[in-house]
């Protein structure tokens, strides 16, 4: 069976399609050594919950008064604020009528005040144990800065595919005209698409159902083990 490759940044406490690329993947590997934006933020130190019933930013500030660029694992969390605690408490204020929030929060809240300076390593603790929690082994998940691999862009995920032993690369949806196709041919790999649709489950507080929140979301509304048929059902579509 030709070994499917996915790679994908180190989100901080990311949505339920970064846990279905790790379901369908023989090989799920954390880009942890691509740059970090020095402006503006990106899905490796925010995502989004429902507050009040909209979609909100949860963020994890971090030290950017660092000169030139640095990799994603070399970012570190400012820890001068206490983020830690009012995130928490935003978190019991929104989601304490959720059928599943006495199950759910101490798992949050320990992964919140995971005791690390390190934005990589504290993402990395999450999606481990996430995973983990809805039933995805977690054995084949690498990290890019640990490959001895080269180039940029398309470049680099091939290196990276092919060094890890890949013969597929999984895109993430919407990745139809970002991916140079030719160039993953000519390298002897294949594309596939991930393709994911998002269930719709109830979510407390809000009429209309918001996709793409973080997987907490899911978790506080429907559970563990609903999580983990969802995505269990999407492996034996």
């Amino acid at each position: 069976m030709s070994k499917i490759v996915a790679i994908h940044q180190p989100n901080f406490l990311p949505w339920l399609g970064f846990f279905d690329k790790i379901a369908h993947a023989d090989v799920f590997v954390l880009l942890d050594n691509v740059q970090f934006p020095k402006k503006g933020g990106i899905w490796t130190n925010r995502v989004q919950i429902l507050m009040n019933g909209k979609p909100h930013w949860l963020t994890v500030p971090v030290d950017r008064s660092f000169h030139g660029t640095k990799p994603i694992n070399e970012i570190l969390i400012n820890n001068k604020t206490n983020w830690r605690e009012k995130m928490i408490k935003s978190l019991q204020q929104n989601y304490i009528k959720t059928s599943y929030f006495k199950e759910v929060m101490p798992i949050v809240e320990s992964l919140i005040n995971y005791s690390t300076e390190n934005l990589s390593e504290y993402n990395i603790k999450s999606i481990r144990t996430l995973a983990e929690l809805v039933g995805l082994p977690t054995d084949h998940i690498v990290l890019a800065s640990t490959l001895d691999t080269e180039g940029t862009s398309n470049d680099r995920l091939i290196s990276i595919t092919k060094r890890v032993g890949g013969a597929v690369y999984m895109c993430g949806g919407g990745a139809e005209g970002y991916q140079d196709e030719e160039k993953f041919v000519s390298a002897g790999l294949k594309l596939t698409y991930q393709h994911f649709s998002h269930p719709v489950y109830t979510q407390v507080g809000t009429g209309e159902f918001v996709p793409g929140l973080s997987i907490i979301d899911t978790l506080f509304n429907v559970g563990s083990d609903a999580v983990a048929r969802m995505l269990r059902d999407r492996l034996e579509s």
